[in-house]
């Protein structure tokens, strides 16, 4: 398999060459195992133009046109400022957006972490479904809304396009490449020779609310913060608004407008963040964690876990819980 990657000013190298030298290790491995058979990978950097290009830390690469021959053409994130620098950045990669309009139907194409960004300005991902670093997720659904963006999934592929989730999903990407190419059996020894977690489905674990909500408009922040306030107590709609001086309509009607949810859906998100945390760096049980944020049967709290973090309490504990909880 002949495989591209497009790098360009400001791509991060991490993503390029730790995708790359995964298959690499693949084709050692490969090579190995079976001497007489040729490496499954052919890997090579291509860019819009030939010439110099300067990845992140000022990395200076000499790349080539992209091949005739390429089977797949991988385009990782670049580096930006803040959200207003998207704009900026968008625009300056438009050589790279017209390759990929240029390629789409006729190579397979995969971007990884914010690469989907240079997908969506080359409408690669009009129609289909997506995914992308999970912090990006709602910008990529407001800027290309012909694409139907799905935050929590680690890997999406829809008819030979495939985006990926956060920047380590490189590696996911990389040895899902390396199980369809060649077989389960190199990808799990390459998993293993690297120290990387196979298996992973999804990005929920890992979503930090707060973080999101803290780059939202200020009357959802609003709303949050009067939500905390209350994070344990029984919901109710007539005393948040009263809170914030507006209707219970108004709110419904301007939260959603700016958040995509209800207000209850916010609290939900909010306890299982705050849940989340308890079981990162306390050694209080399920039962305690779950009257902590506001749910007295414990059966109700775990299933709102699950479908919010899309693992079990008791599952997450064991991965993300710090070593002093775990001393304690």
């Amino acid at each position: 398999m002949k495989v591209g990657i497009l790098v360009y000013d400001g791509c991060l190298c991490s993503e390029a060459f730790g995708f790359a030298d995964l298959l690499h290790m693949a084709n050692r491995v490969s090579t190995m195992r079976t001497p007489l058979d040729p490496a499954p990978f052919d890997i090579c950097l291509v860019g819009a133009q030939s010439g110099f290009i300067t990845a992140t830390h000022g990395v200076r690469l000499n790349v080539e046109v992209m091949p005739s021959d390429l089977d797949l053409l991988v385009v990782p994130a670049f580096d930006f400022a803040d959200l207003h620098d998207l704009d900026r950045c968008l625009d300056m990669y438009e050589p790279e957006a017209l390759l990929l309009q240029k390629t789409m139907n006729r190579v397979q194409i995969a971007s990884i972490c914010m690469g989907s960004f240079l997908l969506g300005r080359a409408g690669v991902l009009d129609g289909r479904e997506a995914t992308t670093a999970w912090v990006f997720a709602a910008e990529l659904a407001r800027r290309f809304p012909a694409a139907s963006v799905q935050p929590e999934a680690l890997i999406i592929e829809d008819r030979g396009v495939t985006t990926t989730g956060a920047f380590s999903a490189a590696h996911d990407l990389a040895l899902k490449i390396i199980r369809e190419n060649t077989n389960d059996d190199l990808a799990r020894a390459i998993g293993r020779v690297a120290l990387l977690e196979t298996g992973r489905t999804n990005q929920a674990a890992y979503i930090d609310a707060d973080l999101l909500r803290a780059m939202r408009p200020p009357f959802a922040r609003s709303v949050r913060h009067q939500l905390k306030r209350r994070l344990a107590e029984p919901y109710d709609l007539k005393t948040l608004a009263g809170d914030l001086c507006v209707s219970p309509r108004t709110l419904l009607r301007r939260f959603k407008a700016e958040t995509g949810l209800t207000p209850l859906e916010e609290l939900q998100a909010l306890r299982i963040s705050q849940a989340k945390r308890l079981l990162e760096s306390t050694t209080l049980s399920l039962g305690e964690i779950a009257l902590n944020v506001g749910y007295q049967d414990n059966s109700t709290f775990a299933r709102l876990f699950v479908r919010l973090a899309k693992i079990t309490p008791a599952v997450y504990r064991r991965r993300f819980r710090n070593d002093q909880a775990k001393d304690a």
